[in-house]
This record gives C-alpha cells, sequence and structure tokens, in this order.
C-alpha cells in the first residue's frame, strides 16, 4: 500500500465505484471528473496495456483521483511533485495487477498526467503554481517534435528517449524525460512543452 502523507488527496480502494445518480447528486465535480478519466483513458490505452474506460477510471480513482479533488490546493506542494507522483505511478501500477493489466511507469503517468491536464491545466486554473508544475504527457508525438526541434538542445537525449518507446518507460527513464522537459524550460510552466506537440494537426 502507498504510504499517504499529509495534504495528499485521498486514496479509494481499486474497487471503489461512482454512486448511483439516485444516491448522488450530479455535480460539477463529477461532471469534471468522469470527462477527465474518459479523455485520460482513451488517449493512455495502448498496444501491450489495453484497457477500458471504466478500467482506466476505477485505477484513477484508486489512486486518489477522485470527483472531490477540485482546487489546485489540494495538489501536491511543488517541492514534493516528484515524489508524489511516483507514489501515485507505483499504486497504479500494483492496482492495474487486479484488472489483469501489465502497465508501465509510462502508461501510468500518462493516464495521471491526461486527467490532471484536463481537469486543472485545461480547467481554468493554469497560472496556480502548483497546476504549472504538473506533468505533461508524453507520447511518440511529443517525442519526435522533441527531436526534430531539439528542443533545450537535447536532441541525442530526446532521440534516446523515442527508441526506447514512452510506453516502455521505466520510473528512472519517465522522471529522466520530465527533467529534461523541466530544463529546456527554464522555469517556465511544464505544459508550454505542449506547444510541440503536433497530435492535435
Amino acid at each position: 500500500m502507498t504510504k499517504q502523507t499529509k495534504g495528499d488527496a485521498p486514496v479509494a480502494p481499486v474497487s471503489a465505484k461512482m454512486a448511483s445518480p439516485s444516491t448522488s447528486p450530479y455535480t460539477i465535480e463529477k461532471h469534471q471528473h468522469l470527462y477527465a478519466a474518459w479523455a485520460a483513458c482513451r488517449g493512455a490505452s495502448v498496444l501491450g496495456c489495453r484497457f477500458k474506460v471504466q478500467q482506466g477510471r476505477l485505477l484513477l480513482e484508486s489512486c486518489g483521483f477522485v470527483p472531490n479533488l477540485a482546487l489546485p490546493s489540494q495538489l501536491p506542494d511543488v517541492t514534493c511533485m516528484d515524489a508524489r507522483h511516483r507514489q501515485w505511478r507505483v499504486a497504479m501500477i500494483q492496482n492495474a495487477t487486479t484488472h489483469r493489466l501489465k502497465m508501465t511507469h509510462g502508461v501510468a503517468a500518462k493516464l495521471i498526467n491526461l486527467y490532471l491536464k484536463c481537469r486543472f491545466v485545461c480547467g481554468g486554473h493554469h497560472a496556480h503554481v502548483r497546476v504549472s508544475r504538473l506533468h505533461p504527457p508524453i507520447d511518440s508525438v511529443m517525442l519526435k517534435a522533441l527531436v526534430e526541434s531539439n528542443v533545450g538542445g537535447f536532441r541525442s537525449e530526446w532521440k534516446h528517449l523515442q527508441n526506447l518507446r514512452w510506453s516502455k518507460f521505466t520510473s528512472d527513464q519517465y522522471e529522466h524525460a520530465i527533467a529534461l522537459i523541466r530544463q529546456s524550460l527554464n522555469g517556465e510552466p511544464l505544459w508550454k512543452i505542449e506547444e510541440y506537440w503536433q497530435g492535435n494537426q
């Protein structure tokens, strides 16, 4: 079980299910949660780790990504963001085994990062300091663009990460990619690296 620290979002069991509409009001927080979970699951499911939206949502909820996680102040402090993200990934990978899924740190990270992007970065909180330090989603489209544009002067390192394939990333490889993004942006919000993502074309 992942150790929970003060200020962390609550962690629900992996088998938890959304309450039915008849017993729980349909709030804007639930609306945002369901949309973010749907988008994250659609974007993170990949060859070698295919999962249904319901499975992905339950995995997100098992790590504390629930409707009432709605305010930037509930996110980890910037000084412990990376450590907390690692805890989330480890918990998600462990919980995925109950769904007979073999999930990597790369896939777990993309599921988490897409969810947080939808709820906070694109939810009107992009200027909050904690939101500005949220990890951006990483995929093959992003890595290809970072190589071609030699972002931060790290072309050879981006190329190495591209060859490793994001969906196969270990924890160390994923964290190296985030460190390079952080260095390349030189203090700018991490979501700005998605300027190079061409998946919207």
